[in-house]
């Protein structure tokens, strides 16, 4: 790690606990951050103010670390591996083909068990790669950043139809998933994020594993090669993490789109084109940003509440075209 690296990871988890402390202090009742310290470390069930903290403030802090932490580093994975600016879960379809998975399954079941959710986003946003990956090298010139957007674009409103006509001819069953499907970090049952969380660790863990071969692999498939990279491996190691950290991500929170393409490009400002570095920075970053965008989801129209998953489409939008301007 260099120099100035080191000397920025006090800072990056000094804002994280910053925004993290904000995050559980404001809503529609503000609660003073020595009341959220004092509930944070000896709860008493019967002060109002506590059980707000920790029964609703705290749990939605936690859910924006995790899926923040884990779209930023599946975004700046599948950019290492295609060598494509432009590459994210949500434009490459995956977020859409989770949450078709899931939809479907909670429309035709009624319900779902907890342990199953991430499964079954993991199937979707699986079945989806390989689709958007299959139409692309199947199109003239291969898999270029051009028709690999261009194919997840296709996919993604194909599948959005089919999200769409399932949920007029049945209201009553997809109601309780109308909300999700924005993108939110509220009302997700507790068991979800536990049967999520060995997901996001695995993710992660691989994630980390591969970070220096990412780094040869973004010079080029020849020159990874003649570092000894072995590039099939790599990339098969790098979907399972991408496809991993996007199923808990949609599994707790719904299709959270843009935070994967706005924070690793964000981090390469900070730390370079080093994978060792933008991997765990993306992590902390990513954490801070779905952070502050869901405080932004509470606030900005307060007392009613946006959804974070409509925020941060607000915000990556410009973003999204300002890159394709900038990189096609």
């Amino acid at each position: 790690m260099t120099r100035g690296a080191m000397l920025s990871l006090p800072v990056v988890l000094a804002g994280i606990a910053l925004a993290f402390a904000w995050h559980i202090a404001v809503g529609a009742k503000t609660v003073p951050l020595g009341t959220v310290l004092t509930a944070l470390t000896s709860y008493d069930r019967t002060i109002f103010d506590h059980v707000v903290v920790m029964d609703l403030r705290l749990p939605r802090a936690i859910y924006a670390v995790l899926v923040g932490a884990s779209l930023s580093v599946a975004g700046a994975l599948m950019q290492g591996i295609t060598r494509n600016p432009l590459a994210e879960p949500g434009i490459l379809g995956l977020l859409t083909g989770a949450s078709f998975a899931v939809v479907i399954l909670v429309g035709f079941f009624g319900s779902v068990a907890p342990v199953w959710i991430p499964l079954l986003a993991a199937v979707g946003a699986a079945t989806t790669a390989a689709l958007v990956w299959g139409i692309a090298a199947a199109a003239p010139g291969g898999s270029t950043p051009l028709t690999l957007i261009l194919s997840g674009a296709a996919i993604t409103a194909f599948l959005g139809a089919f999200i769409a006509l399932a949920n007029l001819l049945d209201q009553e069953s997809f109601e309780s998933l109308r909300v999700w499907l924005t993108g939110t970090l509220s009302s997700r049952a507790p068991a979800v994020l536990w049967w999520s969380l060995p997901w996001i660790a695995v993710g992660l863990v691989i994630a980390l594993a591969i970070a220096r071969q990412v780094t040869a692999l973004a010079m080029g498939d020849e020159t990874a090669v003649g570092l000894g990279v072995d590039v099939a491996r790599l990339k098969a190691l790098a979907l399972v993490s991408v496809i991993a950290l996007t199923a808990a991500s949609v599994a707790i929170a719904g299709p959270m789109a843009f935070v994967g393409l706005v924070i690793p490009h964000i981090t390469r400002i900070f730390v370079g084109s080093d994978y060792r570095l933008i991997v765990p920075f993306s992590a902390g970053f990513g954490a801070m940003y779905l952070l502050l965008i869901d405080i932004a989801a509470r606030m900005v129209l307060a007392p009613v509440e946006v959804s974070t998953g409509i925020i941060s489409a607000i915000l990556g939008g410009p973003f999204f075209v300002w890159l394709v301007r900038a990189r096609l």
